[in-house]
Formats: C-alpha cells, structure tokens, sequence
C-alpha cells in the first residue's frame, strides 16, 4: 500500500509538472487564430510609389505593423469588402491602430493611376495606402509572397475587365518580418488578437 501510494503521488505530481510546462508554452507561444507563417515567407522588401506619388520602400514602414493586401480599385467585391473589414478592425484598436499601416498593391496599374490609387484607398481609411509600380515590379512583390493575379479578357466593347486575384492578408511585425496570414473570412476579433500580440513584439521576442 505505502508503494501504491508513492507511485500516485509520483504520478500526479508528474501530471502537475507536464500542465505547468504546457501553461508556460502557451504563455510563450500564443495560439494563432490565423496562420502562422513565420519562416515560411520573406521578410517585407519592395520599392514602389505611394498613393501621393512618393518613392517608398519597406524601410519606410519600418517600426509599424504591416497589412499587405493584393487589389485593385475597380474589384466588384472582395476588395471592398476587404478594406471595409480591415477599416473595421482598426476603428475598434482604437489610438494603438497609428502604429498599423495596410498596404494595398494594385494589380491593375494601368487603370490605377496615384490619384484613382489615392482617392480609392483613403475613402476607407487614413491609414491604408496605396502601391503601385510598372509591371515588373508588381509581378515581383507578387511571386516573392507567393499571390496570384491575372487580367481577364475585356467582357465588352469598353475595354472594361476584371483581374482574378488571391485574397491573402499578410501580417508583418515592426521588424518587416512576415508573421501570420489572415483572410477576407477571418474574424474581426482574430485580427485584433494578431496585431495586438505582433504590435508588441520586439526584435527580442520570438513568437
């Protein structure tokens, strides 16, 4: 019986150890509501224009948590719906949504001009900016985060055409390093879990 009885308590003070272990990893390791991608994507590198017609670069956006989302202005749908979400979200984080910038690549440059870019991106919030670039360099930002895009044939005498496109939201830390992957689907609140937790990480942190 005294054997039984130390092997019981052996046993449950072993079970206490593994769900400290446990707690404590989780206390570490957040449990992503969306997919984590770290490792698995580059770091944010690009050099493009702005919806003011500034020359930026990846640097410029260094220090802020970044939304990198794939468009274009004349999107009958998901794009709207897309960037009203993400306006959404930021409303709701409230002054630490200064510290947030979306990033909105035309895919269709030759329609989205800077001042159609401007006019588009500030109607849903200050703090989403335009991109554009030639060809070339679209295309590039575009194969380096592994999104898709393709103009379809004009559907009339006008000219006028839709570009079939993936929907990825991606999520980088003030480092520029590619950390989650959000869609138009995900909750509102699993966003805001995401930039809160990305939003206080430091080069320091490991996620």
């Amino acid at each position: 019986m005294p054997f039984r009885r130390s092997c019981v308590r052996w046993l449950l003070a072993a079970v206490a150890a593994v769900a400290v272990v446990l707690l404590a990893s989780c206390a570490a390791h957040p449990q992503w509501q969306l997919d984590d991608v770290q490792g698995h994507l580059p770091d944010l590198k690009f050099s493009m224009t702005n919806d003011l017609g500034q020359p930026v670069t990846a640097a410029t956006y260094r220090g802020k948590v970044v939304l990198l989302y794939f468009g274009y202005t004349h999107c009958p749908d998901v794009c709207p719906l897309t960037l009203v979400h993400l306006h959404t979200v930021l409303q709701k984080m409230g002054k630490a949504a200064d510290d947030v910038r979306v990033l909105f690549v035309t895919v269709d440059p030759a329609r989205d001009t800077v001042p159609v870019l401007h006019q588009y991106v500030t109607a849903f919030d200050p703090r989403i900016v335009g991109l554009t670039g030639t060809r070339g360099e679209i295309a590039q930002l575009a194969k380096r985060y592994r999104a898709f895009y393709k103009p379809e044939t004009p559907k009339d005498k006008a000219g006028d055409y839709d570009v079939t496109h993936s929907s990825a939201i991606y999520v980088f830390d003030r480092e520029g390093r590619a950390r989650l992957l959000a869609t138009p689907g995900s909750t509102n609140d699993a966003i805001l879990h995401a930039l809160d937790v990305v939003s206080k990480a430091t080069s320091n942190v490991v996620l």
